[in-house]
């Protein structure tokens, strides 16, 4: 059975949702109507398919034509409220409402705008319904084309979308607003805790902890509490000392011939550590490989524990060389491969501690003189080992990762409340927008957001 014959809502074409009239479902103008010379500064503000994104406006690609330019194709223009649609991958036919960051716009060739007749139709709600799976998979099957997928305008007004009576719509759309702005704010304040935790990272590497537990005063405050070293000006306790000199051990994986996707097992295995594993302070367990047991018994000198440092030999602007993480300790042992270096802690430094340093600015300038490469930036062991860490005692060390172990906390905390939200959110969305969940009941109740049939 067909999800529409599932679905108590009835099936409307997008070209039945348009408002009356021939300019309320269009697409962008010809090439040679609008060519990319005549963008200027500030005018009359074009929207371009880097602007749409599924459900969300994509404020960062400004592209301006004049006044004047835009009565030649008034027929393509869009207002704040209007509905942008994408005719090409990534996505094909995904939507947005268009914002008030400008008072006009006008859509270009790729681009579509579609006007609702809102005496039956809410945007918010149509908006969730075009990027719902019903609709994007009948545009999908519509599509034309293999490396570049996109869809027409004709094509496009046939495509299918289900609706409800409008003030179900309307329902729907403020039980999902709420969920967006919830979604919003989380997202705001976990940006905001990391952009803390770097500036005390920061701090913390360069300032340290006293011993009445309190960041040391900046050195303008406190010269007489620092001293001049390679690394700049560091507490006049600490030390300067390469990691080489640190390390109990410090390896790089096997060499290619010795370690290689050919030797990847299924599991049970033992697992192997790659270049994908390795994030700034964070390793990431999403892909996984593995050896057999007989194979990993061949590279004991690469074996990885808890608590192992680990570094990043390769890297690009979004995943510098050097970024370091620790291996988690409630994972089993694994083997590095080759480009991720394990390192191990002697008695003068803890390996969290050593982690840190590595993400943070003065270490991280250090590597970027030590890089090789073009387009993939790479450091060696050899020059691994003279990179030069500014090294408190052990017990300060220990509290500087402490207090990051806590800001860390409380990212994570944050970070997995937002994925918990968007994951009910998905779900709340297939269940409204299919009508699987009613949320008739609520319409005569006001600021409930509860559905019937939801638990």
């Amino acid at each position: 059975m067909s999800e529409q014959q599932l679905s108590p809502f009835p099936r409307y074409q997008l070209a039945e949702l348009a408002a009356e009239g021939s300019d309320t479902f269009v697409d962008g103008p010809f090439g040679s109507s609008l060519k990319s010379h005549e963008y200027v500064d500030a005018g009359v503000r074009l929207i371009q398919l880097q602007n749409i994104g599924e459900g969300e406006w994509r404020d960062q690609n400004k592209k301006f034509i004049t006044p004047s330019k835009f009565k030649s194709l008034e027929r393509h223009g869009a207002v704040p409220g209007d509905i942008a649609i994408a005719k090409m991958a990534e996505p094909v036919a995904r939507a947005c409402l268009v914002p008030a960051v400008s008072e006009q716009f006008v859509v270009v060739a790729d681009c579509i705008r579609l006007r609702l007749d809102e005496v039956r139709f809410d945007a918010g709600y149509v908006v969730r319904a075009i990027n719902s799976p019903y609709t994007r998979r009948e545009a999908e099957n519509k599509a034309i084309g293999s490396t570049r997928v996109r869809i027409n305008l004709s094509v496009l007004k046939t495509v299918g979308c289900l609706a409800p009576s409008l003030p179900e719509q309307k329902r729907i759309t403020c039980i999902l607003d709420t969920l967006d702005a919830s979604i919003q704010e989380t997202e705001a304040i976990l940006a905001k805790l990391k952009a803390v935790k770097q500036g005390l990272l920061h701090d913390l590497l360069t300032r340290g902890i006293d011993a009445n537990g309190e960041l040391r005063p900046p050195l303008a405050e406190a010269p007489n509490l620092y001293k001049e070293s390679p690394q700049g000006w560091i507490p006049t306790e600490w030390e300067v000392a390469a990691l080489g000199e640190l390390a109990e051990s410090l390896v790089d994986g096997p060499f290619g011939s010795n370690l290689k996707t050919a030797h990847y097992v299924e599991n049970p295995g033992v697992r192997v550590v790659r270049l994908q594993n390795i994030l700034s302070g964070e390793y990431d367990d999403s892909e996984r490989a593995f050896i057999s047991d007989q194979h990993a018994a061949s590279l004991l000198r690469n074996r990885v524990t808890a608590g192992d440092a680990l570094v990043a030999s390769l890297g690009d602007a979004n995943y510098p060389v050097g970024r370091s993480c620790c291996y988690p300790p409630d994972l089993p042992d694994a083997i590095n491969k080759a480009d991720c270096f394990r390192f191990r802690s002697g008695r003068r430094c803890r390996n969290e501690f050593v982690m840190h340093a590595m993400n943070g600015a003065g270490v991280r300038k250090q590597v970027r003189g030590y890089e090789q490469g073009v387009t993939m930036k790479r450091i060696n062991l050899g020059n691994l080992r003279r990179v030069e860490v500014a090294l408190p005692s052990i017990p300060e060390q220990e509290m500087i990762v402490e207090r990051l172990r806590t800001a860390q906390q409380q990212t994570d905390a944050t970070a997995d409340l937002l994925r918990k939200l968007r994951s009910e959110k998905q779900g709340l969305m297939d269940d409204l927008l299919t009508g699987r969940v009613r949320v008739t009941p609520l319409l005569a109740r006001p600021g409930q957001i509860e559905t019937e049939g939801r638990v």
